[in-house]
This record gives structure tokens, C-alpha cells and sequence, in this order.
């Protein structure tokens, strides 16, 4: 049976991201968001669509948007952190918000090879580190 949408008059953030995630910066079409888990660089993309589930549910423009916002993340991680690979994923299934994760992995992180979820208990930024990673972004962001 077809989902019911539940339809809102404007863009909200997820309380669930609202409360896992730090805002980084804004692009286009999404918030950039850092994942509060010191465990690994990671990022986190919300598009502020309008009751997006899925990425079928953005217009053409939007998905072509979200693909080069999803790049731009990627090379951000890469050139600050140079890790072994990156990980993108849109899951969605705990937050069913549209969010796109981007992960720096390394060799050796706390769930190498796994996927990152269920592994390791989320490892939150003090607040000293939280502020030296994302001026790290922010300077990387503007490079």
C-alpha cells in the first residue's frame, strides 16, 4: 500500500539530525552538517526539500544539485583528511528525512572494514575539538 505523505508548509530539520548533527555550512540546496561522532570525519547533507523521503522525490534539478553538492562534500573530506576511501550513503531508514552521509575511512578507524553503523558507540566532539574541525571544514570549504 502506498505511503500517506505527510505534507508541510516549509523545510524543517529532522529533530533526530538535529540532535546527532552540528551545521557546517549551507549549500545550495542542502545544509552541510558534521556527524557528532569523533570516531570519523563525517559529514551529513540535508536537502531542504520540502517532505523528501527518497532521492526520486527531487526534481531533476534537484537531484543534479545534490550530486554535485554530494561531490563537493567528497573532496572536501578527501583534501582535508586524505582517507583510504570515502563512504556515501542515503539510508534513512531510523530518519526518513532525505540525508546523504559522506565518511572518511581509514584503515584501522574503530569499524574498519564494516559499515560505520552499529559498531562502536558514537564517540561526541568536547568542545574545543568540536570547534578545531569545523573551522578545519569552514577553511577547506573556502581553499
Amino acid at each position: 500500500m502506498p505511503r500517506k505523505p505527510v505534507h508541510h508548509d516549509r523545510y524543517e530539520l529532522h529533530p533526530q539530525l538535529a540532535a546527532d548533527t552540528h551545521p557546517v555550512a549551507s549549500f545550495a540546496l542542502s545544509e552541510l552538517r558534521l556527524m557528532d561522532d569523533s570516531n570519523y570525519p563525517w559529514l551529513v547533507l540535508v536537502p531542504r526539500a520540502i517532505d523528501a523521503r527518497e532521492l526520486v522525490d527531487l526534481d531533476a534539478g534537484q537531484r543534479h544539485q545534490l550530486g554535485d553538492e554530494i561531490d563537493r562534500a567528497s573532496r572536501l573530506l578527501r583534501d582535508a583528511f586524505a582517507p583510504f576511501k570515502l563512504n556515501v550513503a542515503a539510508l534513512g531508514n531510523l530518519v526518513p528525512q532525505l540525508h546523504v552521509h559522506v565518511i572518511a575511512r581509514f584503515e584501522g578507524d574503530p569499524a574498519w572494514p564494516a559499515p560505520v553503523w552499529g559498531r562502536v558507540a558514537a564517540r561526541p566532539y568536547s568542545p574545543e575539538a568540536l570547534v578545531e574541525r569545523i573551522n578545519t571544514l569552514n577553511e577547506y570549504l573556502r581553499a
